[in-house]
């Protein structure tokens, strides 16, 4: 009898130890009587060995199964399988994978048959295996990409839908309720807010110069000032030459605006009046100027231009003007990255703890901050123009494609929005001013959005892609700013 290798590596056993249970005992004790006894005992395959081991090669483990049980069952003869022609088996069946034999020994020792022979099928399988796996991560990968494509969509129909809707559907300022918009209102009754705008030197002496250098356009003309806050603006005007002022102010700075004018002795001039421009009554039908402080971080944050677009359609006689009359919204490209390892690459290692997930929260804030003008890698590229006494509602959302033109070799760890306005129509003294960083800095600052990969860039080269501002339909007041920036898009609040 042959001999086989045991599990431990040891020859010379006579047997495979195949159980442990007592009915093995019981045949290995059946076996030894029988042997004693001079019991014979029909070998299968004495006969055909050859065929049989020829039949074998061509089965794999389920044939060989297959083949055992239906041996055990039909009791069938090395004749009877020598015979067998080259098509269908009789034991093709699924029925034959079910043991005929409990413990069938040539079931768990013939394997190394089918083992032996079938090693080139079973690296052949297991080949097919694993390509089939990489096209199933292929596939996975495809539709994962295919996923953040359609969440992408989802969120630029969401949050961004076509410039062409009309105005009801905008969620304009004009619809919002007064306790909805009473925090709005609320943050401007607080002395701080004014003090830090009338300290805005460049701001708040433009419009001066704008009115006290041109007041060939204020003379005897009736002026509506809308937010006028302290009254600043309302005072200019009628220090320049208007015969009435009308300012209109929701917060109760209001109050303290009535006394101001009092103490300068404007009281016959201006006139103001508590409550929103699109709730109050004027006391007057038209007005011949229309001025305003409107802008917000990035110029339309807040909406307050939307509040100024309603009191020209209403109240604004023909021939008339709204000042500012013009304003620009410029993008500039930032190289920052001692800024952006502070604030992005920061999460990947925090102590010593990946926090990589958090860049999902901070990326998409946009930071209002004023920038170092050495950290300006680009000139800056107009995004879009507002003509004030002929803009519409609904331009106020828009997509623009934009293209910065590097002036520095380093890595673009950022982009950053200002706006610059412009006192020009009827002006014999043109006046403009910007809230860029390469000039004398005001409260709006700049409003940036940093990448959450920097961007390699090379001076000469130029750096395209598409920006699109829409209202939040939830809060009117605040922006989305979506970016298509190299393939990748990202979109930022400001709020």
């Amino acid at each position: 009898m042959a001999e086989y290798t045991d599990h431990d590596g040891g020859a010379g056993a006579k047997v495979p130890a195949l159980s442990d249970s007592d009915d093995d005992d019981e045949q290995w004790q059946w076996l030894e009587d029988a042997n004693e006894n001079n019991l014979k005992v029909t070998c299968l395959f004495c006969d055909w060995f050859v065929q049989i081991i020829v039949l074998l090669k061509e089965l794999d483990d389920y044939g060989y199964i297959k083949m055992i049980n239906y041996i055990r069952r039909v009791k069938c003869s090395g004749q009877s399988l020598s015979e067998l022609s080259e098509g269908s088996l009789p034991w093709e069946s699924d029925v034959f994978l079910r043991p005929a034999l409990q413990d069938d020994p040539l079931l768990q020792i013939g394997m190394v048959f089918c083992g032996a022979n079938d090693s080139v099928g079973m690296l052949q399988r297991a080949q097919a295996a694993e390509e089939r796996a990489q096209h199933s991560e292929e596939a996975l990968a495809r539709a994962m990409d295919d996923l953040h494509k359609l969440k992408l969509l989802a969120q630029g129909l969401v949050l961004n839908a076509d410039v062409g809707r009309c105005t009801g559907t905008l969620g304009a300022v004009t619809d919002l309720r007064e306790d909805e918009d009473e925090a709005y209102f609320s943050s401007y009754s607080h002395y701080s807010i004014h003090e830090e705008m009338l300290k805005d030197k460049v701001r708040t002496e433009s419009y001066r110069d704008f009115m006290y250098l041109n007041p060939e356009v204020f003379k005897d003309k009736v002026v509506l000032d809308v937010g006028c806050g302290t009254g600043i603006l309302s005072m200019f005007a009628a220090r320049a030459g208007a015969k009435l002022v009308i300012g209109v102010d929701q917060s109760e700075i209001i109050y303290q605006s009535m006394d101001i004018v009092r103490s300068n002795q404007l009281e016959g001039i201006v006139t103001l009046i508590k409550g929103k421009i699109e709730e109050v009554k004027l006391p007057i039908e038209k007005v011949d100027i229309i001025i305003s402080e409107w802008m917000g971080y990035f110029l339309l944050f807040e909406s307050m231009l939307d509040s100024v677009l309603y009191a020209r359609d209403l109240y604004l006689a023909e021939g008339g003007s709204v000042y500012p009359d013009r304003c620009t919204i410029s993008l500039i490209a930032v190289g920052d990255t001692e800024k952006h390892q502070s604030r992005i690459a920061f999460w990947d290692n925090v102590y010593g703890f990946k926090m990589e997930c958090m860049k999902k929260a901070v990326v998409p804030e946009a930071v209002v901050e004023v920038l170092k003008r050495e950290t300006l890698i680009s000139e800056p590229a107009v995004i879009q123009a507002i003509d004030c006494n002929a803009v519409s509602l609904s331009e106020l959302e828009f997509a623009s494609d934009f293209c910065l033109k590097i002036t520095d070799s380093t890595d673009c760890t950022a982009i950053a929005g200002y706006f610059d306005i412009f006192f020009d129509r009827d002006c014999s003294n043109k006046v403009m001013f910007s809230t860029g960083a390469h000039v004398d800095q005001t409260h709006w600052k700049q409003t940036v959005f940093l990448l959450e990969r920097p961007i390699p860039v090379q001076a000469g080269e130029e750096l395209q892609g598409r920006i699109t501002v829409r209202k939040n339909r939830k809060d009117p007041r605040s922006l989305f700013i979506t970016f298509d920036l190299q393939d990748k898009k990202q979109t930022y609040t400001l709020q």
